[in-house]
C-alpha cells in the first residue's frame, strides 16, 4: 500500500467534488458498491471522467472481452496494482475464463498463457510496453499471424494507456482491495 494513502480522501458520492459524482454514481449503480479506488480518484474529477470515457471506448473496440482483459491484466500485474488484479480476476471469472488462464495472467508476463491467441495479445502488449511502442516488424507480424489486425494492435495501445492510468492512480492513492473482491485478492511475490 502507498505511503501516501492517508493523503487521499475516500469520498462518498455525496462528499465528492460535484464533477466526480456522475461517474461515481454510475460506477456504484453498475457494480452495486463504490470501489475504494474510485472513491479516492474522485479527488480529480478529470481523472475519473477520462478513465470512464477511455474505458467505454476500449470496451467498444474490436477486441473480444477476454482479449481486452488479457491486456488489462498484463498492465495490472506489471504495475503491481492489487486492486486491478482482483477486480479483473473477478471480471475474467464472470466471463467464464478458465482457471488456468486466470492463474497464468495473475502470475505475470513471464508465464505463458494456455491459449495461443491470447498469448499472442499478451506477448504483444508486453512488447509494446517494453519498447515504448517500437515493437519491430517481427513482433507485429507475430501478433497479426494470430488473426489480429492492425486496428487491434492500436487497440492494445488504447488498453495500455487506459489501464496504466488506473493502475498508477490506485497505487498512488493506496486504494485497498474492496471486501467484495477479497476472494480475488492478489499477493504477488515480486511486490
Amino acid at each position: 500500500m502507498s505511503q501516501h494513502a492517508s493523503l487521499f480522501t475516500e469520498y462518498t458520492v455525496e462528499s465528492a467534488p460535484a464533477d466526480a459524482r456522475r461517474f461515481m454514481t454510475a460506477t456504484r449503480n453498475y457494480l452495486g458498491y463504490l470501489p475504494a479506488g474510485t472513491a479516492r480518484m474522485a479527488a480529480s474529477p478529470q481523472l475519473l471522467d477520462g478513465f470512464g470515457k477511455l474505458t467505454a471506448i476500449f470496451d467498444s473496440s474490436a477486441l473480444d472481452p477476454v482479449a481486452r482483459e488479457v491486456v488489462i491484466m498484463t498492465v495490472a500485474t506489471r504495475n503491481g496494482c492489487h486492486v486491478c488484479v482482483a477486480m479483473h480476476t473477478a471480471r475474467l471469472t464472470a466471463l467464464g475464463a478458465s482457471p488456468d488462464l486466470i492463474a497464468a495472467l495473475r502470475d505475470g508476463p513471464l508465464e505463458t498463457l494456455p491459449d495461443k491467441r491470447l498469448e499472442a495479445i499478451r506477448a504483444f502488449a508486453v512488447r509494446v510496453l517494453d519498447t515504448a511502442g517500437d515493437v519491430g516488424d517481427q513482433a507485429l507480424r507475430d501478433f497479426l499471424a494470430h488473426a489480429y489486425t492492425s486496428q487491434n494492435a492500436l487497440e492494445v495501445v488504447l488498453g495500455i494507456g487506459t489501464y496504466t492510468m488506473s493502475t498508477l492512480a490506485n497505487r498512488l492513492t493506496g486504494a485497498p482491495v474492496d471486501d467484495q473482491l477479497a476472494a480475488f485478492a492478489w499477493q504477488p511475490e515480486a511486490f
